[in-house]
């Protein structure tokens, strides 16, 4: 009876042990503030937020866009972008946000010298937002991505950024907002 139980002991100690590292391969579904790996690029959501056209600070991220309709809002992304690899990498241009109810909300189109370059690059072994950048040296230190949403998504939270690959594969990013 005494083996068996040493046994049993021995297995409890032994199991954890050996499927440790199991479970640990990099997650494509983060929380903001969470880094997440596609492909060569590590996407780090700095901050995310309503902005206010009314506001002086906001104003400079909302440089070119027309006043938001009377139920629209501005969403505004802020991330860092590291590129590991050892070429050039190109950022997407379909980046989503959805709400709780489905509904999938694209990018618009930016002039800030603080947005994101969709569809622009990232130096082998470098960053976006570059080190020398208004998005880096601003308040937020991270290139923004621009969305213009219904007001009725504050009630359809959390909010998920999705982030495709050009592999195909999909990183999934809930937004603290």
């Amino acid at each position: 009876m005494r083996a068996l139980q040493r046994l049993a002991v021995a297995l409890l100690i032994a199991v954890p042990l050996a499927t440790g590292g199991c479970g640990q391969e990099n997650s494509l579904d983060v929380v903001e503030g969470e880094p997440v790996q596609l492909g060569e690029l590590e996407y780090n959501i700095q901050l995310t937020r309503f902005l206010n056209p009314a506001d002086p600070e906001d104003k400079a991220y909302l440089a070119g866009q027309p006043a938001p309709k009377a139920n629209q809002l501005y969403l505004a992304v802020f991330m860092v972008i590291d590129n590991s690899g050892d070429s050039s990498q190109t950022l997407p241009r379909d980046f989503a946000v959805r709400d709780t109810e489905g509904n999938a909300y694209k990018p618009v189109e930016s002039r800030s010298i603080f947005a994101l370059d969709l569809g622009g690059k990232v130096p082998q072994d470098g960053e976006v937002p570059n080190a020398e950048s208004a998005a880096a040296n601003g308040p937020i230190e991270g290139a923004m991505v621009l969305f213009r949403v219904p007001d009725q998504v504050t009630e359809s939270r959390p909010l998920t950024l999705d982030i495709p690959s050009t592999e195909g594969e999909k990183a999934e990013v809930e937004l603290d907002i």
